[in-house]
């Protein structure tokens, strides 16, 4: 198989049902201004040809980082079939359009906590980000929560991906996809 977002969507099926919690958890590596880098996990909430999307406060430390340096790595590891899949290439923003439809079928206190939350800044007690989301949800009570301008979402366009499969004693099998004309070049790497 040569392409990458088959094999992507045929693993990413059989994570789905075997995996008991977030299967489309993913961690997200960042490089800030300073050169530091920093890793968290995220939900992939999109994939195609295209790219790989996820959703965030663009305020954060994690989009301060990806306006500072548009280059990501993503790696899903589902330890219940011994497969890892890492993923590296620059990271662009979602349309408003999508944002907004994608905020829009979120959970309603998913929503407000979006404006409630002032993520990565330094919190005094946990009190005072209760009464901002009360606060938040009073003034939205009885109608619809529309998207921060905060907040949005990135699209990683892959230029390389790595399907990384367990074998007993580390003989570990390594299939790695690069970008070649209109497609994919397939190689092997040692383990």
């Amino acid at each position: 198989m040569t392409d990458p977002f088959a094999l992507f969507e045929t693993w990413f099926a059989e994570a789905r049902t075997t995996e008991l919690n977030d299967s489309n958890a993913m961690a997200l590596a960042t490089v800030g201004a300073d050169g530091q880098p920093s890793v968290r996990m995220v939900l992939l909430k999109g994939h195609g040809p295209d790219g790989f999307v996820f959703y965030t406060n663009q305020n954060s430390r994690k989009g301060q980082q990806l306006s500072a340096n548009g280059r990501v790595a993503l790696l899903f590891h589902w330890k219940s079939l011994r497969r890892q899949i890492r993923i590296e290439g620059p990271v662009s923003p979602v349309s408003s359009a999508e944002a907004d439809a994608y905020f829009a079928s979120r959970a309603r206190d998913s929503q407000l906590g979006a404006w409630a939350s002032l993520q990565s800044e330094t919190l005094d007690r946990r009190e005072t980000f209760e009464a901002r989301f009360d606060e938040v949800k009073a003034r939205h009570e009885g109608q619809d929560v529309p998207r921060p301008p905060h907040w949005g979402g990135f699209r990683v366009t892959p230029e390389r991906i790595e399907f990384w499969e367990d074998r007993e004693y580390r003989l570990h099998h390594r299939r790695l996809f690069l970008p070649a004309g209109t497609g994919w070049a397939e190689s092997l790497l040692y383990p």
